[in-house]
């Protein structure tokens, strides 16, 4: 299938729409970055009647609960202080595939009002499937791998979306160069996190090269291998630094929303530089 065919069928039926719920979530400047929404709420419920003996446990509860709404408040303003600087830049994430980088670019898109794409998933769906384009790569590398550019391509092309981005971004100077059109920030996630998600998950395997029986040791190869390129990103945003900032023992207790606040901050940090720098060059 075309790749331009899908792409514009997906803009036209966009491919998500998401919505900030408290209880789950499972470039384009008009030169390159090389530094490089609105919210739906649902309608308030009429007030219950609570007990007039609560407990500890409810305390806690309600506490947890103002607590995300609070932070879902501030997801959406800074979102909207950024927009403005920000003019439709794309944004690409960049890293070992994972379910935290997933839910990540599309709570993104949905703060910004952005299309979300997979770009192996849309080289998926060139190819035919998940199975064909395994198959491919295991047939045609050369093939499979000249795909990759394409869709990054035609991604960079356009303007205003999240693009979650396959180990193939990083892997030459060519994909290298077209992330240069957007915002590249490499989504740092520890490798035994990415471990218990890949093995079964065809989609991430497809990026990953790890096989179904794959040890943890490929995994750490391919890391090292890829980790040059993940590094020439614009930023950088570590699940483990942003658990410490948080005070998080256990890194499995940092949600998309405290990764997405980080992520924030760091496109707000990279467009008033860019904005700066634009200043600077001006003539008096």
């Amino acid at each position: 299938m075309e790749m331009t065919t899908i792409l514009h069928s997906s803009l036209t039926n966009p491919p998500f729409t998401a919505h900030l719920s408290p209880s789950k979530f499972p470039r384009s400047f008009s030169t390159p970055f090389r530094l490089r929404t609105s919210l739906s709420f649902s309608p308030s419920l009429p007030p219950k009647s609570f007990p007039t003996n609560c407990s500890v446990s409810d305390d806690t509860t309600s506490s947890a609960n103002v607590a995300t709404v609070d932070l879902s408040i501030a997801l959406k303003k800074k979102a909207t202080d950024v927009s403005a600087d920000l003019r439709g830049t794309s944004i690409f994430l960049v890293g070992m595939n994972n379910s935290v980088k997933s839910s990540l670019g599309m709570l993104l898109a949905d703060l910004f009002r952005y299309y979300y794409f997979d770009s192996d998933a849309l080289v998926s769906e060139a190819a035919g499937g998940e199975s064909a384009a395994i198959s491919l790569k295991e047939s045609d590398e050369k093939g499979f791998r000249e795909s990759e550019t394409e869709v990054l391509k035609q991604l960079s092309s356009m303007g205003r979306l999240v693009v979650c981005a396959g180990d193939g971004a990083v892997q030459n100077s060519t994909n290298l160069a077209l992330l240069r059109h957007g915002i590249s920030i490499w989504i740092d996630v520890p490798l035994d996190m990415v471990a218990k998600g890949i093995i079964g998950n065809k989609s991430l395997l497809l990026s990953s090269e790890i096989a179904i029986s794959g040890s943890y040791s490929e995994l750490m190869a391919l890391y090292e291998d890829m980790r040059r390129g993940y590094a020439t990103a614009d930023a950088t945003v570590s699940l483990q630094k942003v658990a410490y900032q948080l005070g998080y023992e256990d890194m499995d207790a940092v949600t998309t929303e405290d990764i997405t606040m980080e992520v924030l901050k760091e496109i707000e940090r990279l467009t008033k530089v860019k904005k700066m720098m634009e200043a600077a060059a001006r003539p008096f």
